[in-house]
């Protein structure tokens, strides 16, 4: 089969040929002075903060003590053992985030095209950094979260496939109880991944625009006096990677490094028992 998703890696490739023009774009800010070196050195800290993060979260998971009884068919003994349910923090991947841009930038493409000025500034309160945009983007990205997480993971079938198999979770009892159960840790856990995607899908915009708390009605001016100049303005720091692009590539690299280290160990043992030789002994 290969190694890696060819899709993923596709996707990988486009993201990553961009590197480039990105490093060409800060080389370009340090010689016209755009650019000095703590802004430089915080980009780059920003960069491994959040990798760092990614991955981290990425590899976090859940696990659900199960415990399987024994069972004696014949001469042979089954189950008995103890092992483990892993729910990952982040079961929904990147999808959330993809279906939150999509349905947040849609209204605002069509509110710019039409020349009246209620949709002009639909449009502007829907840009990036605008606390409308901000709200509707969390709020889907949280939203989306649940909802593919409930497609792509029942409970239902988890509990009655481990019931099936003879197996239970400690002081749960099989069956319905269990669903709701493993229902329960998941709704918590994808309620962390949801955080964690809208602080990641957030981050660029926030870097380069800050939050125009100004925009707020009646109060915004009030907060922007009390709150500091970076936090409305932004840093300064151009962050030439979306949050998406960052996930995608740091998932499939995670990914595919896993798969070739599955391939290492397989092909070690299947070279190591190649060179084997049983012999009997000649009589």
């Amino acid at each position: 089969r290969g190694i890696g998703n060819g899709i993923s890696l596709i996707i990988f490739a486009g993201i990553v040929v961009r590197l480039p023009g990105g490093l060409q774009a800060i080389i370009e800010g340090i010689r016209t002075g755009t650019m000095g070196p703590i802004k430089i050195i915080l980009l780059a800290l920003l960069m491994l903060a959040v990798v760092a993060i990614i991955v981290y979260v990425e590899r976090a998971q859940r696990r659900i003590p199960i415990q399987y009884a024994r069972r004696v068919v014949g001469r042979k003994v089954y189950g008995g053992q103890s092992t483990h349910l892993p729910l990952r923090v982040n079961t929904g991947g990147v999808i959330p985030i993809i279906f939150a841009s999509s349905i947040i930038t849609f209204p605002a493409g069509v509110a710019s095209l039409i020349k009246h000025p209620i949709a002009q500034e639909f449009a502007r309160q829907l840009g990036w950094g605008m606390p409308l945009y901000t709200i509707l983007y969390i709020a889907s990205i949280i939203f989306f979260t649940y909802f593919y997480v409930s497609i792509i993971f029942n409970p239902t079938d988890v509990a009655e496939n481990i019931q099936k198999y003879g197996g239970f979770i400690p002081g749960i009892r099989p069956g319905k109880l269990t669903a709701d159960y493993i229902d329960k840790v998941l709704s918590r856990i994808t309620l962390v991944g949801a955080i964690y995607l809208s602080a990641i899908a957030i981050l660029p915009e926030f870097l380069m625009t800050g939050f125009k708390v100004g925009a707020i009605p009646w109060i915004g001016e009030t907060l922007e006096a009390y709150l500091p100049r970076w936090f409305t303005e932004g840093l300064g720091v151009p962050f030439y990677f979306g949050g998406t692009s960052i996930l995608i590539v740091v998932g499939v690299a995670m990914d595919t490094l896993q798969q070739v280290e599955a391939q290492l160990i397989m092909r070690h043992y299947e070279g190591f028992l190649g060179k084997t030789r049983i012999r009997g002994r000649r009589g």
